[in-house]
């Protein structure tokens, strides 16, 4: 087994067209670095956990301190998962599934 950290890997070519790239940390160092390389790759999916809120700034600090275009920030699904009103974690991880699948079948979130 090899430790990298997921921004490492994804700039070495680890993406390709059915790779989703979902972002869980919470830790900036971690995750905005992730999705910084990952707008750079074919994934089908980028997204990354959080609230409303913590998107919405996730999202002003990549611009700023990432450079990234508004096309590059669309690409990223903030908050990730299908809004079901989930607070427990399994119905959290179900919602975010449901969203990966949705996206890898090109549905768009307002056709369900």
């Amino acid at each position: 087994m090899q430790r990298v950290l997921p921004s490492m890997f994804i700039a070495a070519g680890g993406c390709h067209a059915a790779t989703a790239v979902v972002a869980l940390t919470h830790d900036p160092r971690i995750d905005d670095l992730a999705l910084m390389e990952a707008v750079h790759t074919p994934a089908f999916y980028i997204g990354a956990m959080g609230s409303q809120a913590t998107s919405a700034k996730r999202a002003e600090r990549l611009k700023r301190i990432g450079d990234l275009a508004d096309e590059q920030i669309a690409r990223l699904h903030m908050p990730i998962g299908l809004d079901l009103g989930s607070k427990a974690p399994a119905e959290i991880a179900l919602a975010v599934v449901a969203d990966i699948l949705r996206g890898y079948h090109g549905k768009e979130r307002h056709a369900l």
